[in-house]
C-alpha cells in the first residue's frame, strides 16, 4: 500500500483521438491550459505531447514543446514536467514488401528522439524500453538495446530523470539491465503500461509479478488505458505505486461521459483519499523522486 501517491495527468498522448473527443488538447495553448488544470486540480506530474496544429496528429517539433514548457513554467503552478521521448520510433511496413516502409513512418535514432530534451531541461522524460507490435496491422515500435543504452547515457548526463516505460516484461528485464549498468540514476523510475496492444494486458496478477521483477529502491507508476483507467488507480496504490491518468489513455470518466482531464485528476485523487492515502505535491513528488528542479 502507498501512503504518499504521485499522481501524473498525462494529457494528450500521439494516438487518433482527436475526432473522438472535443476535450482532447492540441495546441500548445490548449496542451499548457490542460496542464495548468489538472495541476490545479491536483496532479502532481503532468506528461507533456504535443500535436500538429493542422493534422491535430503527433509531433516532435521542439518550438511546439518549446511553447508548452513556458506557458506551464510562467503559471501559477508548479508541476514536475514530463515530456515524452518516445516519439521517432513509428515504423509501418508493407507486409508484401517488408523492406518497404509505408507513410506514417517516423523512425528516427536515439539522440534526434531528445531534441527537445537538450533544449527544455524537463525534470522526467520517458524512455520506452522495447520494441513493440504496435496494434493490428503492420506498425512496429522500434526501440532496441543500443538506442536505449545511448539515450539513456544522454539522458543521465542532463541531469534529466528517465521515466522507463514498461510494455512487456522483456522491457523490464532490459531496464533492470540498464540499472545494473548505472546507465540509471537511482531511485530508477518505472512506469508499468497495460493493456496497449499487444505489450502487458490488463491483469492483476502479471502488475504483481512485473512488481516482484523491481529492484530494490525503485519507484514505479503503473496506468491501464481505456475503462480500466480508473479501477487500475486503486490498483496501483494498494500494490504500492503511483498513478497515471489522463485523455492520452483514456477519454471517459464513466460510461457515455467525456472527460477532461482535470476531471480524471480530480478522480484520481478522490479514489486515492478513499483508500486512505494522500498525494503528493510536485515538491513532494520532487523529493520522492529526487530530481532535479528546473529553473
Amino acid at each position: 500500500m502507498n501512503r504518499k501517491v504521485i499522481v501524473t495527468c498525462a494529457l494528450t498522448g500521439a494516438g487518433d483521438t482527436t475526432g473522438k473527443s472535443e476535450h482532447v488538447p492540441v495546441t500548445p495553448e490548449q496542451i499548457a491550459n490542460d496542464a495548468i488544470a489538472a495541476a490545479r486540480a491536483g496532479a502532481s506530474v503532468v506528461h507533456i505531447h504535443v500535436r500538429d496544429v493542422e493534422t491535430g496528429q503527433g509531433s516532435r517539433e521542439v518550438a511546439l514543446y518549446r511553447e508548452v514548457v513556458r506557458l506551464v513554467r510562467e503559471s501559477d503552478v508548479d508541476p514536475v514536467i514530463n515530456l515524452t521521448a518516445g516519439m521517432g520510433g513509428d515504423l509501418i511496413l508493407d507486409p508484401g514488401q517488408p523492406t518497404k516502409q509505408l507513410p506514417g513512418t517516423d523512425l528516427v535514432n536515439a539522440l534526434e528522439r531528445l531534441a527537445h530534451v537538450e533544449e527544455l531541461r524537463p525534470e522526467i522524460c520517458t524512455i520506452d524500453c522495447g520494441s513493440l507490435n504496435f496494434g493490428e496491422g503492420s506498425q512496429v515500435y522500434i526501440s532496441t538495446p543500443d538506442m536505449l543504452r545511448e539515450g539513456a547515457e544522454r539522458i543521465k548526463e542532463l541531469g534529466v530523470k528517465p521515466e522507463m516505460e514498461i510494455f512487456d516484461t522483456g522491457n523490464l528485464w532490459f531496464a533492470n539491465i540498464m540499472v545494473e549498468e548505472g546507465l540509471i540514476a537511482p531511485p530508477p523510475l518505472y512506469q508499468l503500461c497495460m493493456g496497449i496492444p499487444y505489450g502487458a494486458p490488463v491483469n492483476a496478477g502479471l502488475l504483481q509479478a512485473m512488481v516482484n521483477m523491481l529492484p530494490a529502491g525503485a519507484q514505479w507508476t503503473s496506468f491501464a488505458i481505456g475503462r480500466d483507467q480508473l479501477p487500475w488507480v486503486a490498483q496501483s496504490v494498494l500494490l504500492g505505486g503511483h498513478v497515471r491518468v489522463g485523455l492520452e489513455d483514456n477519454l471517459y470518466l464513466s460510461k457515455g461521459v467525456k472527460a477532461t482531464n482535470a476531471q480524471l485528476t480530480e478522480r484520481a485523487i478522490q479514489i486515492i483519499h478513499d483508500l486512505g492515502s494522500s498525494v503528493a505535491t510536485p515538491d513532494e513528488a520532487r523529493e520522492i523522486l529526487q530530481l532535479e528542479k528546473k529553473a
